[in-house]
């Protein structure tokens, strides 16, 4: 079994909107980060590698097994793990009923190694103690988790994970971004975050997308640069519509020409983005 997602001269349109034409990727073993504006394509994408919706034209191969037939698709579903943005869990459900019930369809019959395998993913998502719990008497970051944990029934080998952070306190992100991290070690994860900061820290590639088309496609430090020499920071504020902020030491840093008495910033992937994406926002106050 080939570990690895090939799309090809794939298209996918809303009645007379285009979402993408032609559009062609290829994955392999790692982290890799999806960044783009609401509206870029990116969950669409995401749905068509997880096959929970067929493009209009071209073709999907994960781990080599075609998706626009349908026996190659269910066949290619046991080896993906999908979390989306609208969990649809059950609310009366408990948390290790919730997880019990996908793992039946997951094709996982036997009880006993159910159980386990319910118990394996809580506590890989530090929801264990909670088993017993109500979904519905959940807080938001533990429902994140709960579809985390849903993900990774199974042991997948491609993971699609469309803002799996959001929701998720501090200790719990650096918690989720060691999972992560082991979990791209053998096997494809696709992360689509608008957190450039967790992009920055976890992905070996990052894409960006655009109006359906990728924008960049390379490591971190290579999106950084393309704001080079763009990034500054002063005591004034920005006043041509330059994207900028006020810092917490009082500055203000500014994506753009320098104002008046500026330094040089060392960019990060954010100001990369911003760049590549030609963006503009008020400055802060």
């Amino acid at each position: 079994m080939k570990l690895s997602v090939e799309v090809r001269g794939v298209s996918k349109k809303y009645g007379p909107r285009k979402v993408f034409d032609g559009l062609d990727l290829e994955l392999s073993p790692g982290v890799t980060g999806l960044l783009g504006p609401n509206g870029a394509g990116k969950s669409t994408l995401m749905r068509c590698l997880a096959s929970t919706l067929l493009p209009d034209s071209g073709r999907v191969h994960v781990v080599g097994l075609d998706l626009s037939d349908r026996d190659q698709r269910l066949r290619a579903r046991r080896t993906i793990g999908y979390l989306p943005q609208e969990l649809g869990l059950c609310p009366q459900f408990s948390v290790a009923a919730m997880v019990d019930y996908v793992a039946i369809l997951n094709e996982i019959t036997d009880r006993r190694l159910r159980r386990r395998e319910v118990d394996r993913v809580l506590e890989q998502v530090d929801l264990l103690a909670e088993r017993k719990t109500r979904v519905r008497k959940l807080s938001g970051g533990m429902r994140q988790r709960l579809g985390i944990a849903i993900a990774l029934i199974g042991d997948p080998r491609f993971l699609i994970l469309d803002e799996p952070m959001v929701g998720l306190d501090p200790e719990q992100r650096m918690r989720f971004r060691g999972l992560l991290s082991r979990l791209g070690e053998d096997r494809i994860v696709l992360l689509s975050t608008h957190q450039t900061e967790d992009v920055a820290a976890l992905c070996r590639r990052v894409l960006v997308m655009r109006g359906g088309v990728f924008l960049f496609d390379g490591p971190p430090h290579e999106i950084a640069g393309k704001a080079a020499g763009q990034v500054w920071l002063s005591a004034h504020s920005s006043t041509d519509g330059q994207t900028g902020w006020r810092a917490a030491d009082g500055r203000y840093r500014v994506v753009g020409q320098p104002p008046p008495d500026a330094v040089p910033a060392e960019p990060t992937v954010e100001d990369g983005y911003l760049v590549l994406l030609n963006a503009t926002v008020e400055n802060a106050v």
